[in-house]
Order: C-alpha cells, then sequence, then structure tokens
C-alpha cells in the first residue's frame, strides 16, 4: 500500500506516543514499524565550524520520518559533494514521536465486503511524526568561514522536501 499525501498528516494533534505517563516502562501502541531517520547527525561534530546556518518552520506542522530522512540525505549529499567528508556538521533537530495512524479503506470490484467505513475507525499504527512549532529549528548545518552558500543551497533542498514553508538564518559563531 503506498503512502498517502502529506496534507493528510500536516496538521498538529494531539501527541500519541509509544511511552505511558502511568506506566512508563511499557509501550501501550502495539505494531509500530520503526523510524526511518538512520542518522541525525552526519559529517564531522568535532570540527570547528565558525558559520552555523539553520532550517527554521514557518508555521506549526507535523513533518513525517520519511520527508526528515529525505531532506537530511539530499542536504547531507550536497554538502558532502562540496566540502567533502569532513568539512562539515549536518544535524536534524527534530525527533519523530507521534505514531500516526491509518483507517485503510479498499477500493474496487468486492470493496464492501472487506470494510466497516467509520466503524471502529481507531486505525492502525503506519508511522511516525515529528511535531514541529512556529520557529523552531528542524536542521542545522555548520561550516568553515566563507562556505555559507553551500550551506544556504543545501538547507533550500532539504526545505523542499518538507510539507512546510521554512526560511534560513545564519548565526556567525565567536
Amino acid at each position: 500500500m503506498s503512502l498517502r499525501p502529506g496534507r493528510c498528516y500536516k496538521k498538529v494533534e494531539r501527541p500519541y506516543t509509544r511511552i505511558s505517563r502511568r506506566r512508563p516502562r511499557k509501550s501501550y501502541v502495539k505494531g509500530v514499524p520503526g523510524s526511518k531517520i538512520v542518522k541525525f547527525e552526519t559529517g564531522n561534530p568535532k570540527g570547528d565550524f565558525p558559520v552555523e546556518m539553520a532550517l527554521i518552520s514557518k508555521n506549526d506542522v507535523q513533518i513525517r520520518h520519511n520527508a526528515l530522512e529525505a531532506a537530511r540525505t539530499n542536504a547531507n549529499k550536497y554538502l558532502m559533494k562540496h566540502l567533502g567528508r569532513d568539512g562539515y556538521f549536518l544535524k536534524v533537530l527534530v525527533y519523530p514521536h507521534h505514531v500516526m495512524r491509518e483507517n485503510p479503506l479498499a477500493t474496487g470490484a468486492g470493496a464492501d465486503r472487506l470494510q466497516e467505513g467509520m466503524r471502529r475507525s481507531f486505525g492502525k499504527p503506519i508511522g511516525f511524526a515529528a511535531q514541529v512549532d512556529k520557529n523552531q529549528k528542524i536542521i542545522i548545518a555548520r561550516v568553515p568561514m566563507g562556505k555559507e552558500e553551500i550551506a544556504k543551497e543545501a538547507l533550500r533542498r532539504a526545505g523542499d522536501k518538507l510539507p512546510c514553508s521554512s526560511k534560513i538564518e545564519a548565526v556567525t559563531k565567536n
């Protein structure tokens, strides 16, 4: 079954997470697939990079874990191509904790025998989403002085993969 469009999960809801407050060691959400984010940090974390650029959300939104991974890989590929393996540091700051649910509805011949419509429509877990607030940093990139345009382009390409409008801000460390 293919993915539903991002607009189906864009609206921020009450978080549905894996850990209960009453029983912190026991998960009450069953059958959730794993997160698709492979790494949250790439590049050289110990490098001294004076310029920090941040991708910032312009509105409240939920971002699916596969969109975050697509944004990370896109930015990482661009930075690695232009700055080398140890010439930058890239970090995803948001964590997908909200479990998304889907009530699958069948279509086509014989679909009326398989589905119940909105009866018992709580849905099955299908993945995770990160709940992002307005003006919250999503991804940061640290680069050497003079390479600001490369980091800006990498974050712009990452922002194209996300379901929200975003802006890029620069922070220079002293």
